[in-house]
């Protein structure tokens, strides 16, 4: 009885892998513009955007043991990015920041160039046409040109390379339009505000935006 089943199997085996020739045929033969075939990337190449950021800003012992708490602050930024991937983007950003500490507060208007991660699947792929949910991870740099509130404080080195590390998800309601809630660390440069010295400003910020696909 199991040498018939395993006869029957082996005549089958070959029936299988011809029927599945046409297929594979007409998934290679697809037009780019039929639904389903093109990528999210493809059809929707640009966007623009903008977050809120709630920033609370580290403190900060220098080698003198001068030490200063750090505050929380508010701020805005703007973005413009470009998607050549489903799960890749680049992405530009500028932040005019106000960062406070108990000594002093730095106001900072910042460039930063980001490539981002997405946690898509391709769109060719997935089951769904949609994905509503969509993680991402990043890393950004750029630069800040500083200015101190405090007339007594003269900064040294006003433009201060900037590096940033980030991580949240993205929530797409439609092909056009999505929300971010993310987090991202920002890294300055050590600077030099007179008698404090080496002094290195960086902060854990929450972020909450929107962005639209065209």
């Amino acid at each position: 009885m199991k040498n018939k089943i395993l006869f029957t199997a082996l005549l089958l085996l070959p029936m299988t892998s011809y029927a599945a020739i046409p297929y594979r045929v007409q998934m290679n033969n697809a037009p780019l513009d039929a639904p389903g075939t093109q990528t999210f990337a493809q059809e929707h190449r640009f966007y623009i955007g903008g977050a809120y950021n709630f920033s609370m800003w580290q403190e900060y012992t220098d080698k003198n043991n001068f030490h200063t708490g750090g505050k929380n602050t508010s701020s805005f930024e703007g973005m413009i990015g470009v998607r050549p991937f489903d799960t890749f983007r680049i992405e530009a950003n500028y932040v005019h920041t106000k960062a406070e500490w108990n000594a002093f507060a730095l106001t900072g208007d910042t460039v930063f160039i980001n490539a981002i991660f997405d946690a898509r699947i391709d769109s060719m792929y997935r089951i769904l046409r949609t994905q509503m949910l969509v993680p991402y991870v990043g890393l950004g740099a750029g630069i800040s040109w500083n200015s101190s509130d405090d007339k007594n404080i003269e900064i040294e080195n006003k433009m201060a390379p900037v590096f940033a590390a980030m991580a949240g998800i993205g929530i797409e309601f439609n092909q056009h339009f999505a929300l971010d809630l993310g987090y991202r660390y920002v890294y300055m440069t050590p600077q030099d505000f007179g008698t404090i010295t080496d002094f290195v400003p960086t902060a854990h910020q929450f972020r909450a935006g929107a962005r639209i696909n065209f």
